[in-house]
């Protein structure tokens, strides 16, 4: 197997939940992107939810416009999000669960159970040249689901993995391991994300069959103590130093 650049996707959710928590424009997530791309970010990742509690419709107007970086518009498989990701055509559309009550996305989709009214979504968002891919768990059948949709990607949530500690822990990444080896016998491209920190992110990174990893709210984090670019070069040289094997 070839083994790819491990490429790094800069989610920008959370600088626009810090601006709305005030209301104004202030901080920009517009900016941020465009600090992520001057550091070397691969992509930007912004999930405009059901009810905007973070990126807003102008920041998706905004990122399609300004910024020249490829850009991953996670979104619900509604109607209304279909319409604005046919109607901005992004480089990317990545399919997440989404429900009003959750904090933060919670768990995977389910690809399998949702396939009827998934099918429509991924044929319509193909159709319109939208590289598309489907945020599931580390299961065979999720990704069975996924090829049969017809989906060229998948993203493995790391959020279980990077909960644990201890055997807990090696029992999830043992799982996405397998996932991601099998995404490669299923000619899925495979990603990860979801709560990947500095401490977290290396036996992820080591994963030879994983081409890119979305990572937002701790480089956001960070950010406050160290800037945006600092934050994400420390993430960019443990991601290349598990890739390479190299420090």
């Amino acid at each position: 197997m070839m083994e790819h650049k491990l490429r790094l996707g800069v989610n920008i959710d959370h600088v626009a939940t810090i601006r709305n928590a005030r209301g104004g424009s202030f901080p920009d997530p517009i900016r941020a992107a465009l600090l992520a791309a001057q550091a070397g970010a691969d992509g930007i990742t912004a999930h405009l939810r059901e009810d905007r509690r973070h990126i807003s419709d102008s920041d998706i107007t905004r990122l399609t416009n300004e910024v020249n970086l490829p850009l991953n518009f996670e979104m619900a498989a509604t109607e209304e999000m279909l319409g604005i990701a046919l109607r901005h055509r992004p480089h990317a559309a990545c399919i997440v669960p989404e429900k009003r009550e959750e904090r933060t996305t919670e768990g995977g989709l389910d690809a399998k159970s949702g396939f009827d009214k998934l099918k429509p979504c991924v044929e319509k968002l193909l159709d319109a040249g939208i590289r598309v891919s489907l945020f599931i768990e580390a299961d065979p059948e999720q990704l069975d689901a996924v090829k049969a949709l017809g989906a060229p990607v998948i993203e493995l949530h790391t959020g279980a993995y990077c909960d644990e500690t201890g055997p807990k822990r090696d029992a999830e990444l043992a799982r996405i391991v397998k996932a991601a080896a099998y995404a490669d016998q299923l000619g899925l491209e495979c990603h990860a994300g979801h709560g990947l920190t500095y401490d977290t992110v290396k036996p992820i990174a080591e994963i030879p069959s994983i081409r890119e990893l979305n990572i937002g709210h701790f480089l956001i984090g960070e950010a406050v103590f160290c800037g945006l670019a600092e934050a994400m070069e420390k993430m960019r040289s443990l991601m290349d130093e598990a890739r390479t094997g190299k420090k």
